[in-house]
């Protein structure tokens, strides 16, 4: 079965701008991310509309509220067959456990990864919200909770990967944001690696945006990260 290991991240505005690249890449080498701002704009038609080209979805919702709530909002996005949906762990254990049961037996499950720290945030941003440790330390709690919860896998900044990698089975997802190839502005990112180099850190899919949505020619970008990834 066809793995890609990049996800897309459709961060714009509207639909339009996101359908005209959705044209230009290929599902056989992406899988593709929709978050919030698209997903209201769009909506659950947004997602089927790609879906219906072939492309796997991953919607990054990010759920976070009581745990009967964040269950009803899993089965929701996984009656539209998406491939993967994401929690925030720091929902605590028994929302997470409420996530993946709620799932757990969907005709077509899809994959339910916890969020620990986002990759924005590092040590004084994570004293400011009150909480100890820097932000490894806060990932590795966060991600060892959320395998005792049944989920999937963890979203992390492939910084932390190395470490999850050697702490969890090959089977747990590591999905990681803050990819820029090499000679690419960091943006508002703060822990990054190169597509290589996060792969080689453990991480299962990398979540790459600007670098793509944003170059003149969005498919040779992303046919040169897959050659990268291939000589790994």
């Amino acid at each position: 079965m066809n793995d890609p290991q990049i996800i897309v991240a459709l961060d714009f505005p509207d639909t339009a701008p996101a359908l005209a690249l959705v044209d230009q890449l290929d599902p056989l080498t992406c899988r593709l991310k929709v978050g919030k701002e698209l997903f209201i704009r769009g909506g659950p038609q947004f997602v089927e509309s790609v879906q219906a080209q072939g492309f796997q979805i991953f919607l990054d919702l990010k759920f976070h509220d009581i745990p009967n709530t964040v269950a009803a909002a899993c089965r929701a996005a996984a009656d539209l067959d998406v491939w993967m949906i994401n929690v925030h762990a720091l929902g605590g254990l028994q929302m997470m456990e409420a996530a993946a049961a709620a799932v757990a037996s969907h005709p077509n499950r899809p994959l339910c990864i916890g969020v620990t720290v986002l990759t924005s945030l590092d040590t004084s941003d994570l004293r400011d919200i009150g909480l100890t440790g820097n932000p490894a330390e806060n990932v590795e709690q966060l991600a060892a909770l959320a395998e005792q919860a049944g989920l999937d896998g963890v979203v992390c900044s492939a910084s932390e990967a190395t470490h999850l990698r050697r702490s969890h089975n090959a089977d747990f997802k590591l999905v990681t944001p803050g990819i820029r190839p090499a000679g690419m502005d960091v943006n508002d990112q703060k822990r990054i690696m190169t597509p290589s180099q996060a792969v080689a850190a453990g991480a299962s899919y990398l979540v790459v945006g600007r670098p793509i949505t944003r170059a003149d020619d969005p498919l040779q970008v992303l046919d040169a990260i897959n050659a990268e990834l291939t000589e790994q």
